[in-house]
């Protein structure tokens, strides 16, 4: 079987299996997110935080709890760090400085998991397991949580309440993200992925059996229960340094296609509860097809630059195998890819610097989207949402008539709002990497000079800004520049686009339904998929054509 063709299987069975769990799964979200009852467990919970989860919050309540809560996380992430030189279980490693322990607490605390050090030599199993592996849980279901929120407003009319943010964090913490993590570290545990809590091992290194000399170091951990709540979380942070590469943490080609499936199931399936709680399953599935339409596309012309040969070397390893494992191959790699970078995963098997001039921009073309195609959990659903106002406006522009999205009407407000969500990211990207250019130390952290090194430099504020979290490698962003700016870019771009998500979800919800007539867009054909779509690509063109063309296109076009 030739690699191709072997890359083209993998991403069959990959629909298929996703395919099979889009709707029982989607209809479980649907219905956690619409009971009122409550576990015993979540009761306990609710009692120990002080908390109602039968109040209903109007959208700056909601917000509040969501900025509340996350600056309680960042805080503690924080101290944990700063702390790991006298807690137990540290290894041996001293404390976290102080501009890196900022870095990663805001980096998990906002779902990015961008990760300026080296997992195996840094955090102990502390704060492995207790800091970043608990907000891996709890920073994926305040993405939830928001996107809910978002669905609400449209689906409810003639109040402002949105729910309650207490009762949809924890119930998509212990009810989905629990319940599925524990599955998949069982599965990862059975095909090899360690789970201990060892200390630091001194091995030999042998070649064919053979001894050659030397030693390396390798620790333990609970990697494998932190890999599955790492990619069912979109999180993406690695126990390791060489994160999902690392056998340790994906030990077969079945467990990459395995993580690849964990990464997407939950955004996927977001549409068809999204299609259930405002009560019109073709709506879902509208924007399913125009996220799988993107996802899709970009994985084929991923397979296709990086299957291309040029060359002897690249007949001979069957693609452009640098930077990829072999025993993963092109076509897995480059699925991984694209999933990661359309995700706000971040995780990463193959190292993206190394990829085509031309398939390391599709990783930052895809992160640039939005990360919307599936996108991350909670937060590829509000912002495909958001492009569909977007796009409905556009319609409306065209055909002279007051745009309309599920019976609410698009105003000026809510395109205000919808404005400033698409706005912020860009500018957060292009000024701090414009910057990071401009002076004179920043650019020292650059391995590479020319078209490469821009795109380092452009990779890592964009993984930043978009809560992504995977680096292009290359660029040493251990620095006190970095690790500062790139922590900002990670604040701003979780919690201000939150601000207008939840802002617009409030305006929707105070309206009262608009009846359909013969003059209203059917925003469940494919007609209306086709145009979201091309919105998406046009807008994201636009904004970013600049920066691409001096960085991944001048490199693609030179080789």
């Amino acid at each position: 079987m030739g690699p191709v063709l072997a890359g083209v299987l993998q991403l069959l069975a990959l629909i298929g299996a996703l395919a099979l769990a889009y709707i029982p799964l989607g209809n479980y979200m649907a219905r956690v997110y619409s009971s009122d009852k409550h576990l015993r467990v979540e009761k306990w919970i609710y009692k120990g935080i002080g908390a109602d989860p039968n109040t209903e919050m109007r959208w700056p309540a909601y917000l509040r709890s969501v900025l509340a809560f996350s600056a309680v996380g960042v805080l503690f992430l924080y101290l944990l760090q700063r702390l790991q030189g006298i807690l137990p279980g540290s290894l041996g490693f001293s404390s976290v400085n102080p501009a890196q322990s900022f870095n990663t607490a805001v980096s998990f605390v906002t779902n990015t998991n961008w990760q300026s050090y080296y997992g195996e030599q840094t955090m102990g199993h502390v704060v492995q397991t207790a800091g970043l592996a608990v907000q891996n849980f709890v920073s994926a279901a305040v993405g939830i949580a928001v996107a809910v929120a978002l669905v609400r407003g449209f689906a409810r009319s003639r109040t402002g309440e949105l729910g309650n943010f207490w009762a949809d964090l924890v119930r998509g913490t212990i009810r989905i993200l629990v319940p599925l993590s524990v599955v998949a570290a069982l599965v990862l545990v059975a095909c090899g992925a360690i789970q201990n809590f060892s200390g630091i091992h001194e091995v030999g290194q042998f070649f064919n059996g053979h001894s050659v000399g030397g030693h390396q170091q390798w620790n333990g951990g609970a990697v494998a229960s932190q890999e599955a709540i790492k990619e069912v979380g979109t999180n993406g942070g690695g126990y390791f340094n060489a994160n999902s590469a690392h056998p340790f943490e994906n030990p077969t080609p079945f467990t990459n296609l395995f993580e690849i499936f964990l990464l997407l199931v939950i955004p996927f399936a977001l549409t068809r509860t999204f299609g259930v709680m405002v009560g019109s399953i073709k709506q879902g599935y509208a924007i399913l097809a125009a996220m799988a339409t993107i996802w899709v596309g970009f994985v084929a012309l991923m397979m296709w630059t990086e299957f291309a040969h040029h060359g002897a070397a690249l007949q001979a390893a069957g693609g452009a195998m640098e930077g990829k494992e072999t025993r993963i191959g092109v076509g897995a790699s480059s699925i991984f890819a694209v999933s990661t970078t359309l995700t706000s995963t971040g995780a990463v098997d193959s190292f993206h610097s190394s990829f085509t001039g031309l398939g390391g921009g599709i990783t930052i073309l895809g992160m640039q989207l939005g990360e919307i195609a599936p996108g991350g959990t909670g937060s590829g659903l509000y912002g495909m949402l958001i492009m569909a106002v977007i796009a409905v406006f556009i319609a409306g522009l065209m055909v002279g008539r007051t745009p309309e999205y599920l019976g609410k009407k698009i105003g000026t407000r809510e395109m205000k709002l919808a404005a400033c969500y698409i706005l912020i990211t860009p500018a957060l990207v292009l000024i701090f990497a414009a910057a990071s250019m401009a002076l004179p130390t920043p650019p020292h952290s650059m391995l590479n000079s020319g078209a490469h090194g821009f795109s380092e430099v452009l990779y890592a504020f964009t993984s930043a800004a978009n809560n992504n979290g995977s680096a292009f490698a290359g660029l040493n962003a251990n620095t006190d520049w970095y690790n500062t700016m790139l922590g900002l870019a990670m604040v701003l771009g979780r919690f201000l686009p939150m601000v207008f998500v939840l802002a617009l979800a409030g305006s929707l919800a105070e309206q009262k339904p608009v009846p359909v007539t013969a003059g209203t867009l059917r925003t469940e054909k494919p007609l209306f998929t086709g145009l979201l779509v091309g919105a998406i690509l046009i807008i994201t063109g636009l904004t970013y054509f600049p920066a691409l063309a001096l960085g991944p296109l001048a490199e693609g076009l030179a080789s």
